[in-house]
């Protein structure tokens, strides 16, 4: 019965390892400052977040007009995410 215990010790220490290990690299790893500003990091988070919401509706639709106008949607989503990338403001 002792060995179902030791096996739950065993995991947690290799659990508690790896944790310390992945802080390791984290910390030895070179910090990239992040140039870009923070409202054009937000919007393009926003903007993916739609395109990802767009996706599962056109998944989830049945009728052709509903598919066409979620198209249409996903390809302005996407003239906005390129024209953010692109360091544009989208119109």
């Amino acid at each position: 019965m002792g060995d179902a215990g030791e096996g739950l010790v065993d995991a947690e220490s290799r659990v508690q390892e790896r944790l310390e290990e992945l802080a390791r690299e984290r910390a030895e790893k070179p910090r990239q400052q992040d140039t870009r500003d923070p409202e054009v990091v937000r919007e393009l988070e926003s903007l993916r977040l739609a395109r990802t919401e767009l996706e599962q509706q056109l998944n989830a639709t049945v009728h052709e007009r509903r598919k066409a106008v979620i198209r249409d949607a996903m390809a302005e989503v996407d003239r906005r995410i390129a024209a953010s990338e692109a360091g544009k403001r989208p119109l």
